[in-house]
Formats: structure tokens, sequence, C-alpha cells
């Protein structure tokens, strides 16, 4: 894109720009295509904006159509870093055969897929009597099996590159023993043995699997559905660091999981939690 073409900046784009540039910057992420499901809302909206900040191409699915197209257009203005911008896909992760059509029309727009960012999950509540066959298969749906079905559409561009790296977030709700949630917490254990078998299977061609694995993390919706007094005092009786968990905390780090600086780092469990697991 020329130079004449960038919009002026404002106000709001100066103080994004500040903000980013505290932090590290990663030369080999600059262009390079990343994929992150998930990423209308919350933690997934920072990944996006994150990644799309380093110069890299930035594909991501959701199932919220408005949400995802709205962000896409915000991050439509170029900067010196931003390079391009995000490519938006709506999808229902849960329905393998569209998420398989809708990786396949990103790679189109972008090529081939560098760095997956398996994000996608809903923590919503429930209880041990309410779990019915349905509702046991949703929440595998919705919080673990998109996992593997993305990773494995991505394989093949990665083992060709013989390069890549898989991130797929976990979460430390099931080393708390967190109640009232138990098909949620299973799943979100199972990715972390889903990234160690990926781990050995894909480190042969040079890709690199981890899980990142977020603590209370404070968007939007958690501070709406979850957040009241007893859990400000439970984040501060647990975390170490008695400040709020945000999602760009998880951004910056698995900025560092997607590039090459953490070349070596495979098979392992990045918690980003405050101290609190």
């Amino acid at each position: 894109m020329s130079s004449s073409a960038i919009p002026s900046a404002t106000p709001a784009d100066a103080q994004a720009r500040h903000a980013h540039e505290r932090y590290a910057r990663y030369p080999s992420l600059a262009d390079r295509v990343v994929l992150i499901t998930g990423g209308a809302t919350g933690i997934g909206a920072s990944f996006v904006e994150h990644f799309a900040a380093q110069g890299a191409r930035v594909g991501f699915l959701d199932i919220d159509a408005s949400a995802g197209t709205a962000l896409a257009d915000s991050l439509g203005r170029f900067s010196e870093n931003q390079r391009h911008k995000p490519v938006f896909a709506s999808c229902d992760i849960t329905d393998i055969a569209a998420l398989r059509a809708a990786i396949a029309d990103l790679k189109a727009a972008l090529g081939p897929i560098e760095v997956l960012v398996n994000n996608a999950a809903n923590d919503r509540r429930h209880t041990l009597a309410e779990v019915t066959p349905e509702s046991f298969d949703a929440g595998v749906a919705v919080n673990l099996r998109h996992q593997l079905f993305a990773a494995q559409a991505v394989a093949e561009d990665m083992k060709s590159a013989r390069a890549g790296s898989i991130i797929n977030l976990g979460s430390i709700s099931w080393m708390l023993k967190q109640s009232e949630m138990p098909v949620y917490t299973m799943s979100k254990a199972a990715v972390q043995g889903l990234t160690r078998g990926l781990a050995k299977d894909l480190g042969r061609y040079g890709i690199r699997v981890n899980s990142l694995v977020p603590g209370w993390v404070m968007t939007e919706k958690q501070r709406r559905l979850w957040l009241d007094d007893e859990g400000r005092e439970a984040i501060k009786r647990g975390q170490c660091i008695d400040a709020e968990l945000l999602p760009e905390d998880l951004a910056r780090m698995a900025l560092f999981l997607a590039a090459d600086d953490s070349r070596m780092i495979t098979s392992q469990d990045i918690v980003v939690d405050g101290g609190w697991a």
C-alpha cells in the first residue's frame, strides 16, 4: 500500500501506537500469516489487534459476524507497523465442515497459514446434574474438538514450510478445581494433552505446539456476567500480583510464542495468571 493511501492518524491511533511501542516488536512476525479462532471479541480480539500491529497477515474466525466485521473495519487503518488489514470470516467452529471451508477461504485470501491461535471457547456455567449427552457433546465441540481439526487444516501448510507455531488456549480453571462447569474444565484439561501429542507428531517438521493457559482474564463478558465482589476477593487472595489480568497480557505472550524468538519452545504449558495456579 502506498504511503499516499495511508489514512491520516487520529488521536486514538496515536494512543494505540504509544501503547504498542512500550512492548517488544518481533521482526519475524511481519507478513507472517496468522489464523485466530474466536477472534471477534474478548481475548481473541486482542490477539487480532496485536498480531496486526506486528505487521502480520491476520485472518480470524468467529460466529459473531457483526462483531467480527466491525473489528476488521476498525483495524483497517494502516500504519508503519500495521501493514495489512485483518480478514474476517464468519464461521461456527463447532461445524467442522464450515470450519474447514472458512480456513480454506482465509488461505486463499492470505496464503499458507504459519501461525494458528486456537482461541475459541465458551465458559458457560453448568452443574453436573444439568449435563446431558447433547450438552456434553456441545461443550466439547466448542471448547476442545475444533482445536484438533483447525490444527489438522493448517498442518500441511506448516509441514511444507518446515516451520510453524500452534497455540492452544487452555485455562487454569481445572487446576484450581473450579466448580459448576465440569464439561468446560474437562475440555480445558484435555487441551494440554492435545498440545503434547501434537508437539511430538509435528516437531519433526519444525512445527511448535504450546498451550497458552490464562487465569481469570477481565474481558467485557467476564465483567458483565461473572465478576462480583466475591470474585474480586478471590482474585486478590489467589494471585501473587494484585492487578487485573487483561486480554493484552495474553496477546503479548502469544506474540512471543508465534515469533522465531521462541523457536525451541514446544510441548509447554505457558501459564499467564498473575501467579494464581
